[in-house]
């Protein structure tokens, strides 16, 4: 056993630029598990000066001054904060409000749904199955009311972090941008000369990662607009919220279109009950859900991102476990970056074969020290 692991060492830990890789690679998730909260708002200046460096650039490559570019950057991104804190977060806010009040009308319905099935299928539940059913649901529908009261006067409480930071991020923000040059030129000073593993990983996770967030980016907004114009058409109560959790399940592929599809279809149901618009709804979201994923997703993130379906979903519950809401929102992005590792990772293609003994040793050494590769017979 001692002398696989001296082995697989030796083939993997050998090189420099692997080390060199693997120390960034795990200083980079130490200082986030054990210093994330800590560093929170560096963090999230990091993450937005990246996502709009892109815009910055191009602005640059049109031969405008940097500082120019940056200052026409922030005020478009501040421009879409205002029009979000001041439009859209209230009257979110306010349907959220307005479901939670009519929760309790909702669940008499529900309940008065539930008790007709002891009748038709007497062998398969009972009313006290219902009414056990039924307890559990009011349960929940109380702990969230009280946690939308309990996020409301946290929030209130934390008025002033929050101002902080709307003041302290935004200045991170542009000075990271202003001055990218000098701040990246200052951080390669304390890296190796000798980075190329690592350059070459960061360049692929760089453009994979750039066209990753613009393209769901646009996606979001696609899938928002079209949900909130179908649900607005039909007339649907809440359209505005409903389009929002749509637009945004697109985040967590797989999972976020089937968790959405429940308050859709609960709310289509207690306002228009089994009927034609009833259907109608719901063969509409289909719609919206199969072009996404069959249109949509394929024209804007055509090889972009070429991680199997198991992979990403293996990847939101791992990351999302670690670093909960950002984890499963950063969950591609994040596979897409150990996906780059291991691909640019050095391999060593050995046939191995066991001896009497039932060691494992290379096969034909030809007098050196490293593992050869067999391409087959070999001739005189």
């Amino acid at each position: 056993m001692i002398e696989v692991l001296r082995r697989w060492y030796e083939r993997h830990f050998t090189d420099p630029q692997v080390v060199i890789l693997a120390l960034l690679l795990m200083a980079g998730f130490l200082l986030v598990i054990f210093a994330g909260r800590i560093l929170a708002p560096l963090l999230a200046s990091l993450i937005i000066a990246y996502l709009l460096e892109g815009a910055v650039s191009k602005l640059v490559r049109l031969r405008l001054p940097r500082l120019a570019a940056v200052i026409i950057v922030m005020a478009g991104f501040f421009a879409l904060v205002a029009a979000a804190l001041f439009g859209l977060v209230p009257l979110m806010s306010q349907q959220v409000t307005q479901l939670v009040r009519e929760l309790p009308v909702m669940i008499s319905q529900g309940q008065a749904l539930l008790l007709q099935l002891p009748e038709r299928y007497p062998q398969i539940i009972s009313e006290e199955q219902v009414f056990d059913i039924m307890g559990a649901i009011r349960a929940e529908a109380t702990l969230f009311g009280q946690q939308v009261v309990k996020f409301s006067l946290a929030s209130a409480q934390h008025l002033v972090t929050v101002v902080i930071y709307l003041i302290v991020v935004p200045l991170m923000v542009f000075f990271m941008l202003k001055d990218r040059d000098a701040i990246l030129a200052w951080f390669m000073g304390f890296m190796p000369r000798d980075r190329r593993l690592a350059s070459q990983v960061w360049n692929e996770v760089n453009i994979k990662i750039a066209s990753y967030v613009r393209g769901k980016f646009i996606e979001i907004l696609l899938v928002w607009a079209v949900s909130f114009i179908t649900f607005h058409w039909f007339g649907l109560q809440y359209a505005v919220l409903l389009s929002f959790l749509v637009g945004i399940s697109v985040i967590v592929p797989y999972i976020g279109a089937a968790v959405v599809t429940i308050p859709v279809a609960l709310v289509a149901y207690f306002q228009f009950g089994f009927s034609t618009e009833f259907v109608w709804v719901l063969v509409a979201y289909g719609v919206i859900q199969f072009l996404d994923g069959n249109v949509l997703v394929p024209l804007l993130f055509s090889e972009v991102v070429n991680l199997h379906p198991v992979a990403i979903i293996a990847a939101v519950f791992i990351f999302g476990g670690i670093w909960g809401l950002w984890g499963v929102f950063f969950a591609i992005p994040l596979a897409t970056l150990v996906h780059a590792v291991l691909k640019s990772w050095p391999r060593h293609d050995v046939e191995d074969e066991s001896d009497d003994t039932g060691q494992v040793v290379p096969e034909a050494q030809n007098g050196s020290e490293q593992p050869k590769v067999s391409a087959g017979p070999t001739t005189a």
